[in-house]
This record gives C-alpha cells, structure tokens and sequence, in this order.
C-alpha cells in the first residue's frame, strides 16, 4: 500500500499533501491536550509497531505481497491524533532511510495509512463497543474497525493509483505516472486486502491488544504510572521475528521499479513500456533500501534495519517528551 515515487504526479502529490497539513495541525492540537506527557514515548512505540508490522510481507497467490499496518491498533492504544502523528512519522523514517514509500507521495501514503485506517477504525471500533459493553465485544469491536480501516485505506490507494491515466497522458495516449486504471487498480488492490491482509490486519489489532491489556493495562489509562516493560517485550520480538516477511516473494501491487513495469504481465496484458514520468520524475536513494545493507546476509540486514527504524522512532518520541516537560517546568518557573 505503500505509494511509490512517480506513481502519482505531483500535481496529485500536492493537493492530498495540502489536505493532510490542518490533519497534522489538528491532531497536533489535540495531543497537546489529551496526551499526558509520560504518556509520548509509548507513542513511539506504538509508531514502532506499525513500522515492524509492515515488514512482516504475507504473498497473496499470483506473485504479489502485502501487510498489516496496525493504524487501528494504535488509535485505540492512544486515541486517534496520537495514532495520525505515529503513523505519519513512521511512514517518513520508511520513506527516508528504506526507500518503502516515495517522498513525493509521503502525503498520499500519510492521508492512506495514517489519516482514513486509524481514524475511521477507532470510530468504528467505538461505536461498536459502546454498543456491547463487554470483553467479547471490545475484541469485535476491534476486529471490525480494523478490518475496514485498512480496506478503506487499500480503496483509497487505488482509487490514486486508477486515476492517474485518467488525467495524466503523453501524446500516444500512454499514461505518465500509474498506467492501470480504475477498472483494474479497484480489484487488485482490494482483492487481497478484503482477503488475506485485511485478516492480518485484524489478527495483529487483536493479538497486541489482548497482549498488551493482559500484561499492562495501565497503558489504557492515562490516570496511572506507566510501565513500558511489556510493550517494549514485544517491540524486541517482533524486531528478531522481522526476517519472516522475507519469505514472501514478489512485490505488493503498484510498488515495482519501473523498469519492471514495461514487462509486467498484469491481468494478462504487458504495459509494454516505462510511463514517461517515472523516468524523469523525482528519485532519492534511500540509506538502506528495501531494507538491505550492502555486504550483509539478507536475513542479518533486515534485522538491523528493524533496529535501526524502532530507534529512531523511540528516540523522536522520548526526545519529544523531554522537551514537553521542560516547556512546562519553564512556564511553570516564569509563573510563579
């Protein structure tokens, strides 16, 4: 689900860019509100999450992958606009360092991932569970928001992506960015999350959250000390498991290189040639792409990539937090 650059023309890249700075700036506003400020490094961790669980590639017959995101999971560990702001943050560090997601289209994948899923599942997710006030029905509930969070997220990608030749072609008629249109982007992206990823996005909702309420409730809450002993169990779990999406082959619909695309047979047509835009559109190689370092064993590289990306978003978070309680210690000093 990751958009990939050039698969979208930046004239796209723009307006769903522009669409998700007063997102960012309301979700923003309301952390600053409802978040209490030993309560932002699990934010991180939550960002952290979501980055490990898009490693775990699961194939889908036919030669293509795909994953789970984990938005919905987040929303409800710490409310929508916290889960907005992890999302889009891990969904930066993937973009910059690993090459997974384009720069250009980091907007389009934030309002995808970051904006509809949590958003959408934690009200879903809500509305259900106010209804059946019960442990059976918060793990339905949960089931549900995530399971058409991430379907609505899938349906907006494609709907991107089947645009495209619609508005964007050269004068042979060959479209410049993402050359299938609707009527073909719609069912290939939706066929494998209504199916497979769609049922891994919930069975990974589902088993954090149990996990996580079982072993530290207090993270639930916002009235008690917190201890992020177990959430940080799982993190390194997922982190030493994180070779597994290796054994899924191929590519997830609409991420191939360009070169490929000329000789894909999609739908038993080959395109047949490189979409003019994605030869001269914008590139920047990633530190570490596709989550590979050069001269280390595949399995070995994807693990410290693993690393490397939980990292940087611990710290960011924590970091954020120091800041928040100095700004208040500070304002608290000028005031008395």
């Amino acid at each position: 689900m990751h958009i990939p650059e050039n698969y979208l023309s930046p004239s796209t890249c723009a307006v769903i860019g522009a669409t998700m700075l007063p997102i960012w700036g309301i979700a923003i506003k309301n952390v600053k509100k409802e978040i209490k400020k030993e309560k932002l490094p699990f934010i991180g961790i939550c960002a952290a999450f979501s980055f490990l669980g898009m490693m775990f590639n699961i194939p889908l017959p036919g030669g293509t992958t795909g994953h789970a995101v984990g938005g919905t999971l987040i929303a409800i560990l710490v409310g929508p606009h916290a889960a907005c702001l992890a999302l889009s943050v891990a969904l930066f560090i993937q973009a910059l360092f690993f090459g997974d997601g384009g720069i250009i289209a980091f907007g389009a994948n934030c309002f995808n991932m970051a904006f509809l899923l949590p958003y959408a599942g934690y009200y879903i997710y809500r509305f259900i569970k106010d209804k059946f006030n019960s442990a059976k029905g918060e793990i339905v509930a949960a089931s549900i928001g995530s399971y058409i969070g991430i379907n609505l997220a899938a349906l907006a990608a494609a709907i991107e992506f089947g645009i495209q030749p619609m508005l964007f072609t050269n004068e042979l008629g060959q479209a410049l960015y993402c050359p299938y249109p609707l009527s073909v982007s719609i069912p290939a992206m939706m066929i494998g999350h209504l199916t497979i990823f769609g049922l891994a996005e919930v069975i990974f909702t589902v088993a954090l959250l149990v996990f996580l309420k079982k072993t530290s409730p207090e993270l639930l809450r916002q009235d008690e000390k917190i201890s992020f002993k177990f959430a940080y169990f799982a993190v390194i779990a997922f982190i030493f498991l994180s070779p597994l999406g290796l054994i899924a082959t191929g590519t997830a619909w609409g991420e191939w290189d360009p070169k490929e695309l000329a000789e894909l047979d999609f739908m038993g047509k080959p395109l047949g040639y490189i979409p003019q835009g994605m030869t001269t559109g914008f590139n920047i190689d990633a530190l570490f792409p596709d989550y590979a370092i050069s001269g280390l064993p595949e399995w070995f590289a994807y693990i410290l990539s693993a690393i490397i990306g939980t990292a940087i978003l611990v710290i960011l978070f924590k970091l954020t937090s120091l800041f928040v309680k100095n700004k208040q210690e500070a304002s608290c000093f000028v005031l008395c």
